[in-house]
């Protein structure tokens, strides 16, 4: 289901291909054997395009993550370390590199990978450290956009939003418009582009220009994407701060997905012996991968987690049925059938096992008391009710000193549905939160409003209710187990960015002119012209490709939305989704956290 891109006509195996041979090459140039520093953020990412067994290929003997003081002994010709343009990891670096022991022999060659691209002022760094002239090879690694699944891709750069709406800073920008370059090359010159938000426009701007600049990336392969819908996160501020309710979304929400894998608590994963007792439970988290390769997850990952446990019982039934088979084996064909089915049965049966350890985990937080009154103020504030006064359940949970990351994502969530609040009532939230949880994050309080995401209601009037009825953002009556709405996602509140991406398919965006002005950010369209004889005749009944792009982040309920107008019978378009990263409320929020050092006297 979920892996229906694969089978569709957007085969992501190119890009990842294209990523092994650079890393190949790279690899290539440093001749002998090799041990790789790591920036320890780029494990993860690089694991999604080149396994161990490629850098083994390439003389890769050891590994080991960045850190300070002497690099540890290694037999090797080559240190390469692969880092992220950050001033910090240079002094790291720096250390590394004059701590080296010039005396040994044979000495080892240094090298640097940088990831995505080089950077000047990381170079400047390094050679007033005077240690630049160590590397013999410095290059970048444009790592920009990493296949997730085979409808996913992101940048994972985890400071986009920041840098964009805090800092003005657009280099994410520029490595979104490059990676869409790289794509291009790849899948054909996409014909349309939309595009709603500041941060879109400067990527439409890069990228047109970069096409005029080098003229020759006009390729002359047959476009895979129709369209390109680039949308900027702070257009649709409020569907991060609520709480997702799809099965993926959930696990993100209560154990964080990184780079397509999640750690769980062991206990519920210990194999049962009888008449052991728990003496030796495993202490270690349980490391499972999530992605569509696995036929179960990719049935129930993008479900209302309602309708789960039905899947999973029925799926308990089949199995236990398909193993009842062996006793009507009769035949040595029959037995030699039922043995080759053996592997993938037994692989079903314990991924049924895994998640339905994982659904027991989440349901005991689901019908938890506090969840289900933090998920009805959060309801209460998307269908509009009691969204301009201070709230008592918000108050309540500061007064017993609940994480405030959920204290943020509430108040947040109670501006974004009022369009600003109240002066008064904006000061007393901000009051009750310094008293309580310390004067230190007077700085947050600044960046939330910075963003927009906790502010003063300025223009004295609250523009919410109209973008919810005319978007329909609400929907009373949501059917969890076969929805017919992507307000499935989150039980009743339909994520505007989706609906955004499903209007714009039909039947355009000119029929809400009105809600796009009332939305940040300037709305527009471009296109880009195909060589002759590249121009798509539209066969009967094939659907559409949208690439649709969040600049700032998105979730996983927002994709799970977007699949489901991909598999819907009269929808006509497949979506693929890229992002500069897979966000939820709390990592989102946690991104925009200063932490003031307390005074050392």
């Amino acid at each position: 289901m979920a892996a229906h891109l694969s089978s569709g006509r957007v085969n992501l195996t190119a890009l990842r291909e294209a990523g092994r041979r650079e890393l190949r090459e790279f690899l290539d140039k440093c001749a002998g054997s090799k041990a790789i520093v790591w920036d320890e953020y780029l494990t993860g990412p690089f694991g999604l395009i080149a396994q161990y067994s490629l850098l083994k290929e390439h003389e890769v003997e050891k590994m080991f993550t960045l850190k300070p003081g002497r690099l540890p002994p290694a037999d090797v010709k080559n240190i390469i370390f692969f880092v992220r343009p950050k001033l910090e990891l240079m002094d790291i670096i720096t250390d590394n590199v004059l701590r080296e022991d010039r005396g040994r022999s044979p000495q080892r060659d240094f090298h640097i990978l940088f990831v995505p691209r080089r950077s000047l002022l990381c170079e400047q760094w390094l050679k007033e450290q005077g240690v630049l002239g160590s590397f013999i090879h410095r290059e970048q690694y444009s790592l920009d956009l990493i296949p997730f699944d085979g409808d996913l891709l992101s940048m994972e750069s985890e400071s986009a939003f920041k840098e964009c709406y805090l800092e003005s800073d657009q280099t994410s920008l520029y490595h979104a418009a490059k990676g869409l370059m790289t794509l291009q090359a790849l899948y054909g010159t996409i014909p349309q582009i939309f595009g709603k938000g500041d941060c879109a426009r400067h990527v439409a701007n890069m990228m047109i220009r970069m096409k005029r600049e080098f003229p020759g990336s006009q390729n002359s392969i047959f476009p895979v994407f129709d369209t390109l819908l680039l949308l900027d996160r702070n257009v649709d501020l409020l569907t991060p701060l609520a709480t997702q309710l799809t099965y993926e979304g959930l696990i993100d929400e209560i154990y964080g997905i990184q780079n397509t894998y999640v750690k769980l608590p062991p206990e519920k994963f210990a194999p049962k012996k009888q008449g052991e007792g728990g003496k030796d439970l495993p202490t270690e988290p349980k490391k499972l991968q999530l992605n569509s390769a696995e036929e179960l997850y990719a049935e129930i990952r993008d479900k209302n987690f309602n309708a789960v446990g039905s899947v999973l019982s029925k799926k308990a039934k089949i199995i236990s049925a398909a193993f009842e088979e062996r006793h009507h084996a009769k035949t040595v064909g029959e037995i030699k059938q039922f043995v080759s089915q053996l592997p993938h049965m037994q692989a079903a049966r314990s991924s049924l096992a895994n998640h339905t350890s994982i659904a027991e985990l989440i349901k005991d937080i689901t019908t938890s008391e506090d969840f289900f009154d933090n998920l009805t103020v959060e309801q209460e504030f998307m269908s509009g009710i009691d969204t301009d006064k201070v709230n008592n359940y918000i108050e309540d949970c500061i007064a017993q000193k609940h994480p405030l990351i959920k204290i943020l994502r509430l108040v947040c969530l109670q501006s974004v549905c009022n369009s600003g609040l109240k002066q008064k009532v904006l000061d007393h939230y901000k009051r009750e939160i310094l008293q309580t949880y310390g004067y230190e994050h007077i700085l947050t309080l600044n960046n939330l409003e910075k963003a927009g995401l906790l502010k003063p209601q300025t223009s004295g009037r609250n523009n919410y209710p109209t973008i919810r009825k005319t978007l329909r953002l609400w929907m009373d009556d949501v059917n969890e187990q076969n929805p017919n709405d992507i307000s499935y996602v989150y039980s009743g509140y339909a994520p505007l960015s989706v609906r955004l991406a499903q209007l714009l398919a039909r039947p355009g965006w000119r029929s809400i002119e009105e809600v796009l002005k009332m939305l940040p950010g300037p709305h527009f369209e471009e296109r880009q012209q195909l060589p002759t004889g590249l121009q798509k005749k539209r066969q009967q009944g094939e659907n559409r490709v949208t690439l649709v792009f969040f600049l700032g982040g998105v979730t996983y309920a927002e994709i799970a939305a977007l699949r489901f107008l991909s598999q819907m019978e009269d929808g006509g378009t497949e979506y693929v989704i890229a992002t500069t990263k897979l966000i939820n409320g709390t990592t989102w929020i946690k991104s925009l956290m200063e932490k003031l050092e307390p005074a050392p006297f």
